[in-house]
C-alpha cells in the first residue's frame, strides 16, 4: 500500500523533529514543510531531505493545489484556528500539535481509537501526553476526586511557540485531566527549569482517590506499571522515577521522559513525547484508512 502523504506546517523544533520521525514511518511520507521564515533551519533541513518547502503559509500552498492526506500543525494555538478552517474546507485530516483544541482531545495512550474518524484531532500538550495516562491508570481502578500535575521542562527546550502557549497549556491540560484522565477536578502547572546542564522532562502527578487501603494501593500500582509499559511502546524514554507513593487517599507518581535526540538533545523529552504521540495517531489513522483494515 502507498504511504499517506503528509504536510508539516511549522518549521520550528516540533515540526523538524516530527519530520525526522515521519521519515522512519512505514505508513506516512513527509512530502511538504510549510513555514514563515525562508531562512529557518527547519525549512533548510526539509529541503535537503527532499520535501517541498514554502515560506508562504498554508493558505498559499493549498491555493497552489497541494493536497496532502494528513496535515500536522506545529505552529501556535492562534494560527491553528485559521488553519483548521482551511483544512476542514479542503477535506484534509488535521493533527493539531498546538493547544488550540478545535477538535477532540487525543491522548495517544488512552483514547486514540475513539477519534480515527474525526477530521481534526488535538494532541493536547506535552504535559498532557505524559501525565494524563497516569491519571487514567488510577481512575480506571478507583474514583479520582482531584488530579494535579506539575510538568517541569528544561527552559532550553521551550521554543517561541511553547512560550506563547503557556496559558493555553494550563487550560487545555487541566481539561484533559478531567475529560480523559477521569478526575472530577484537574489542575496543571508547568515549570521552565533554567538549570544548566538542562534536566530531562520530569512530571509529578498527584491523585486524590475516593477509596484507599492495601488492596486498592496494589491494584493502582499494577495499573500504573501497565500504563507505563504501554506508553513505552511508542515513547521508549518514558519511565517512572520511583515507585508510586501512597499516603491515606493520595497517590504521588513521578515520571521522566528522555527524548530520542532526533533533532534536539535528549533532555527535550517534552518535544519527543508530543511528536511521538502525533506519529502514533497518524499511523493508526493510516491503518484505519487501509482497505486491509476496513
Amino acid at each position: 500500500m502507498a504511504k499517506l502523504k503528509a504536510m508539516i506546517v511549522g518549521s520550528g523544533n516540533i515540526g523538524t523533529d516530527l519530520m525526522i520521525k515521519l521519515k522512519r514511518s512505514d505508513w506516512l511520507e513527509p512530502a511538504w514543510m510549510i513555514g514563515i521564515d525562508p531562512a529557518s533551519d527547519g525549512l533548510k533541513r526539509a529541503k535537503a531531505a527532499g520535501l517541498e518547502v514554502s515560506a508562504e503559509g498554508l493558505q498559499a500552498v493549498l491555493a497552489a493545489g497541494a493536497r496532502p492526506d494528513v496535515v500536522f500543525d506545529a505552529t501556535s494555538a492562534k494560527a491553528h484556528v485559521r488553519h483548521a478552517k482551511l483544512l476542514r474546507e479542503a477535506g484534509i485530516q488535521a493533527i493539531d500539535l498546538t493547544p488550540a483544541a478545535r477538535g477532540p482531545y487525543v491522548i495517544a495512550a488512552v483514547n486514540l481509537e475513539e477519534h480515527l474518524e474525526s477530521e481534526n484531532v488535538n494532541m493536547v500538550t506535552c504535559g498532557g501526553q505524559a501525565t494524563v495516562p497516569i491519571v487514567h491508570a488510577v481512575s480506571r481502578v478507583v474514583g479520582v476526586s482531584y488530579g494535579e500535575i506539575v510538568a517541569t521542562i528544561a527552559s532550553k527546550s521551550a521554543g517561541p511557540g511553547t512560550r506563547q502557549n503557556i496559558d493555553e497549556f494550563t487550560e487545555t491540560t487541566s481539561r484533559a485531566i478531567e475529560t480523559i484522565g477521569g478526575a472530577k477536578k484537574g489542575k496543571a502547572i508547568i515549570i521552565l527549569n533554567p538549570a544548566d546542564p538542562p534536566i530531562l522532562m520530569r512530571d509529578t502527578i498527584y491523585c486524590l482517590m475516593e477509596d484507599s487501603g492495601p488492596a486498592v494501593y496494589q491494584k493502582v500500582e499494577e495499573s500504573i506499571h501497565q500504563m507505563v509499559a504501554h506508553v513505552q511502546t511508542y515513547v521508549p524514554g518514558y519511565r517512572l522515577n520511583r515507585d508510586p507513593i501512597f499516603k491515606d487517599n493520595m497517590v504521588s507518581v513521578s515520571i521522566e521522559v528522555e527524548g530520542l535526540g532526533d533533532y534536539l538533545p535528549v533532555y527535550a523529552g517534552n518535544l519527543d513525547i508530543m511528536t511521538a504521540a502525533a506519529v502514533k495517531f497518524s499511523e493508526e489513522y493510516a491503518k484505519h484508512q487501509s482497505p486491509v483494515h476496513k
